[in-house]
């Protein structure tokens, strides 16, 4: 070989060896931002479970904030309705302070965060801009249905929804059993096949 292509030679080997010499570098670097907060934040490597989202304010039985993408969105409970807290057209309802006590404990033992998950039968949004989601814990608890089964609040008829039949049977069971505001309010029937609590 002559002196030329064993010089290229040399040159190429080098070449490849400074490459697989880079290349676990860069390998141990990625690996250490994975773990090291500071490089999380300059690399803009995501930590936070896919869907998950924090509670920013909790505002009764049915509504929270949540930070989603660095704007807070309100969110409206799918499918149930709790007692009235803050309504400034109504009194403060029977039951209405006991779920939204539920609802923040149930969220705060639990973390804080939520899956959020749309329905394709019911509208992205209310009349008040809330995005209207199914609300999961982390260990795969629906909390819209937790509600009606314990007796918090009340199956809503007055738009479809995907679970609407698992709703209105839960609140069967709830309201054979006495639970929670079926044995300690006087719900009233409304017009459109749900029920309201009474003033507190």
């Amino acid at each position: 070989m002559s002196r030329h292509r064993k010089s290229s030679a040399v040159t190429i080997l080098a070449a490849i060896i400074s490459l697989f010499i880079w290349y676990g570098q860069s390998q141990n670097w990625f690996a250490s931002a994975l773990n090291n907060p500071v490089q999380k934040a300059k690399t803009g490597i995501k930590t936070s479970q896919p869907g998950m989202y924090h509670i920013t304010r909790f505002s009764d039985g049915d509504t929270i904030t949540v930070n989603m993408n660095g704007t807070d969105e309100t969110i409206r409970f799918i499918g149930v309705d709790t007692p009235e807290t803050h309504d400034p057209r109504k009194k403060v309802q029977c039951y209405g302070p006991a779920a939204s006590a539920f609802t923040k404990n149930t969220l705060t033992a639990a973390g804080s965060t939520v899956k959020l998950a749309a329905d394709s039968l019911s509208n992205n949004r209310d009349r008040y801009n809330r995005l209207l989601r199914y609300v999961y814990l982390p260990d795969g608890t629906l909390l819209n249905l937790k509600l009606i089964q314990e007796g918090y609040g009340f199956y809503y008829p007055y738009f479809p929804f995907s679970k609407s039949d698992e709703f209105s049977a839960a609140q069967k069971l709830a309201q054979d059993g006495h639970k929670g505001l079926w044995g300690n309010c006087t719900p009233k029937p409304t017009d459109g096949g749900g029920y309201t609590s009474n003033d507190q």
